[in-house]
């Protein structure tokens, strides 16, 4: 008995009333974009505004230090600007696998309450 994500959820909404399929489908999958907009909704949005924008200061910072490491003429100065070029994408790159990760934590916690729901409405029945 292989069903598919779609043929679960057509059973589950048709086993649903009219208020709780309702209810369900807000629930239902979202789309990359809806995601991403998604995290700077809820309580900590300021500090997942906060982040996006030191994420964007740290790129402009690897983007000036790419041009001075081109237009360096010592070597201290190459391996100055090539660290602190590496550091600022490492960290740009930090800030956003915790976005993704934060993507995902609400992603488990949208199919907890979908689970919620079906467990509620089972009880009910």
């Amino acid at each position: 008995m292989k069903k598919t994500n779609e043929e679960i959820d057509q059973i589950i909404h048709e086993a649903l009333s009219k208020e709780e399929a309702e209810f369900y489908d807000q629930l239902g999958e979202q789309s990359l974009l809806e995601m991403s907009l998604g995290v700077f909704q809820g309580k900590n949005k300021f500090i997942y505004i906060l982040t996006t924008i030191m994420a964007f200061a740290w790129f402009v910072g690897f983007v000036i230090c790419v041009v001075r490491f081109i237009e360096a003429e010592t070597t201290r100065e190459l391996i100055t600007y090539a660290a602190a070029g590496f550091w600022c994408i490492l960290s740009v790159t930090a800030i956003k696998l915790w976005h993704w990760m934060q993507m995902n934590t609400n992603r488990v916690l949208r199919e907890m309450k979908r689970l919620e729901l079906q467990i509620a409405t089972m009880a009910e029945k």
